[in-house]
């Protein structure tokens, strides 16, 4: 609820060309805190950039409480005694977002087939959906995925071609766990890539003791290096071995 008594003033970058993400996101965040918001919309570049000469300013949007300067959005998040809105170093997030996902569609999945509850195939399209995600975060920028890449695999470190190769594999193999096709091919790639990645991280983290970030949800990340990459080239590994033994 607005307190008509808390007031505050907010400048921010409104053209016909581009509304400032941060300036929405600092005036909704006013607004939660029951603040009366005087919205002034600099229109263009020139009235943004005379804005800022003027009053000394390198950014917008600048916030204004009690006439006194909060500033940007991430200063208003700290005003309020908020973190920042993109929190810093490491994080398993995208993990435990691609996880997520693929376990819901993994379900998803196996009930539409209309064949009841089949834990075997649960899994499989967990692991399948999981790897084709995986491969896709990857194949969005292969210049940077095998930038970090390089970083821990053995493989890719003594003959670079392993390193664009890989999520391609890694796809091939999601994609025919999925489908059900090719076993004979299907299981031992991903036998193949899970080992290699398995030993790769095993001795990266655990041997070595590097701190280094994962490139399984694609270059550029902030995962962690350790037991949740482990755990996915293990699990690769398992499902290929699995799908060879059902043949």
């Amino acid at each position: 609820m607005t307190d008509t008594n808390k007031k505050a003033v907010l400048y921010r970058m409104v053209t016909d060309k581009h509304i400032c993400p941060y300036g929405i996101k600092s005036k909704y965040l006013l607004e939660q805190k029951g603040y009366t918001v005087e919205d002034h919309h600099l229109k263009d570049r020139p009235a943004t950039d005379a804005f800022k000469k003027e009053h000394g300013f390198e950014t917008t949007p600048q916030t204004f409480i009690d006439e006194k300067r909060i500033g940007g959005y991430d200063d208003l998040r700290k005003y309020f005694g908020m973190g920042p809105a993109k929190p810093e170093g490491t994080t398993y997030k995208p993990v435990i977002a691609v996880f997520s996902v693929t376990f819901l569609m993994s379900i998803a999945a196996v009930i539409a087939r209309g064949l009841g509850f089949d834990l075997s195939m649960l899994i499989m399209l967990f692991v399948g959906f999981s790897m084709c995600v995986l491969a896709f975060l990857k194949l969005q920028d292969l210049f940077s995925f095998t930038n970090q890449f390089l970083g821990y695999d053995i493989l890719a470190r003594r003959w670079l071609p392993y390193a664009f190769i890989y999520p391609f594999a890694e796809a091939f193999v999601g994609v025919g766990m999925i489908a059900g096709i090719l076993t004979w091919l299907v299981a031992p790639v991903g036998i193949f890539i899970g080992l290699v990645g398995a030993i790769s991280v095993f001795k990266a983290v655990y041997i070595d003791k590097r701190e280094l970030k994962c490139a399984c949800v694609g270059g550029g990340s902030n995962v962690p290096l350790g037991f949740v990459s482990l755990t996915e080239n293990l699990m690769m590994f398992g499902m290929g071995i699995w799908m060879l033994l059902g043949l």
